[in-house]
């Protein structure tokens, strides 16, 4: 528990860190959202109304403040365009996105674990040299770039796919699976190369420690040395960047989102950049940095549960 209420008062202060440094960013940029808000009438009252219903003749610290008791009653605003409160907008695509990330993270791990188990067996072998080699081919990818390739390819040549919009997950899991694959394997695809180099190392290391030695002269089978005694320890640096890609990745689906025209979190908040429609992007950034902060928390939380020795030190300091 010491340890658990450590981490928890860290994590306090890294979000309260975020957030600030979240509306900072926004604030400095040029323009006033007063202006925005009254781009129809024009009228110098309605810039001065809105500069007093928005706070923003009062000092930035002061601003914040209030911005901040606003968000954590779950007011981000509304839209200067359109009037729809950011939170409400937020609440219909952060599913989307978040069923993306949750699928192109299977599809990563899907390939990347059983090819990492099969080179770390062998290693140096013509599997593990080959794979390899078409690994940091796949590294050297942008995804945007290989967005296009698939769009080429599969809608376009063979008729596969779809190349833009999105079918509901609960209103056909198949189709919805359907319309999300291209968007996931670009998403997948360096992803799953980072985590085969990664668990392929861990586990060649893992295999030469004694332990394993040790399970092997006692007449374990392969098998059983390899699931049973290995596995786990190689896998706790890969639950790390697991947890450190997907934070990132919360941001990498912006443009491919907006690429396949996918309704959510990425298309709405460069939808909002391109109109300079700058509350909902500033709603939209909080949500991602917020979002990457407590998913690091939840693996730093998975991370000490698997291995004893982290909570334990930890908690001693």
């Amino acid at each position: 528990m010491r340890f658990v209420r450590r981490k928890i008062m860290q994590l306090l202060v890294v979000l309260l860190c975020v957030t600030f440094l979240s509306f900072l960013l926004l604030d400095l940029l040029p323009g006033d959202t007063a202006t925005r808000y009254c781009a129809g009438s024009g009228t110098q009252e309605c810039v001065d109304q809105k500069r007093i219903e928005f706070n923003l003749n009062d000092p930035m610290i002061i601003r914040y403040a209030l911005w901040l008791g606003d968000t954590l009653q779950g007011d981000l605003g509304s839209s200067a365009l359109n009037q729809q409160p950011v939170a409400e907008a937020l609440k219909q695509r952060l599913p989307v996105t978040i069923e993306l990330l949750l699928y192109s993270q299977f599809m990563a791990l899907l390939i990347a674990l059983p090819l990492g188990l099969i080179a770390a067996r062998r290693a140096n072998g013509i599997f593990d040299r080959t794979s390899t080699a078409i690994v940091f081919m796949l590294l050297g990818i942008p995804n945007f770039v290989l967005a296009t390739v698939l769009i080429l390819i599969f809608p376009v040549k063979l008729g596969l796919f779809q190349a833009t919009g999105y079918t509901a997950f609960t209103d056909d899991p198949l189709k919805s699976l359907g319309s999300l694959f291209l968007p996931a394997v670009c998403l997948a695809v360096a992803e799953m190369a980072v985590y085969m180099r990664l668990f392929r190392t861990d586990l060649i290391a893992t295999l030469q420690e004694d332990y394993i030695t040790m399970a092997r002269a006692k007449g374990m089978t392969p098998r059983r040395v390899l699931f049973g005694h290995a596995l786990k320890p190689s896998s706790f640096s890969l639950i790390t960047v697991i947890g450190l890609n997907f934070g990132r990745l919360i941001g990498g689906t912006l443009l491919i989102e907006f690429i396949f025209q996918i309704n959510g979190l990425g298309t709405y908040t460069i939808t909002a950049i391109q109109r300079q429609d700058f509350v909902p992007v500033q709603g939209a950034i909080v949500v991602i940095a917020v979002g990457y902060v407590l998913i690091n928390f939840s693996i730093d939380m998975i991370y000490a549960a698997l291995d004893p020795r982290i909570r334990h030190a930890r908690a001693i300091v």
